[in-house]
């Protein structure tokens, strides 16, 4: 039986409608989601994932899950970092919503 994953309200009425309609990217919500799931929804703040596998898991493109990857950076709602150049990224997924819900 799947496990159940409890998401904050924010992701759905705030970073839903703000990358969605504001940003004109959905893909961008649908890779934090992801992401999110696979870092916080397992109790970790990172998730390591090749582009690839994003694109395999959330059924978007590659190309879509690489810029959705880039807005997300630049909106510093995750950050990348490899050990070695061909090495899949490490992403820290950040909340800055959770420190004003009480959540650390």
């Amino acid at each position: 039986m799947p496990r159940q994953l409890s998401l904050s309200s924010y992701l759905v009425d705030v970073l839903m409608r703000d990358l969605a309609g504001h940003d004109r990217s959905p893909s961008a919500f649908i890779v934090y989601l992801w992401l999110w799931r696979w870092s916080h929804g397992e109790g970790r703040d990172m998730v390591g994932a090749s582009l690839q596998t994003m694109a395999t898991e959330t059924g978007l493109s590659k190309s879509a899950v690489q810029g959705a990857v880039r807005r997300l950076k630049q909106r510093r709602l995750v950050e990348g970092t490899r050990a070695h150049q061909t090495d899949a990224p490490i992403y820290t997924v950040h909340q800055p919503w959770a420190a004003s819900e009480g959540k650390f």
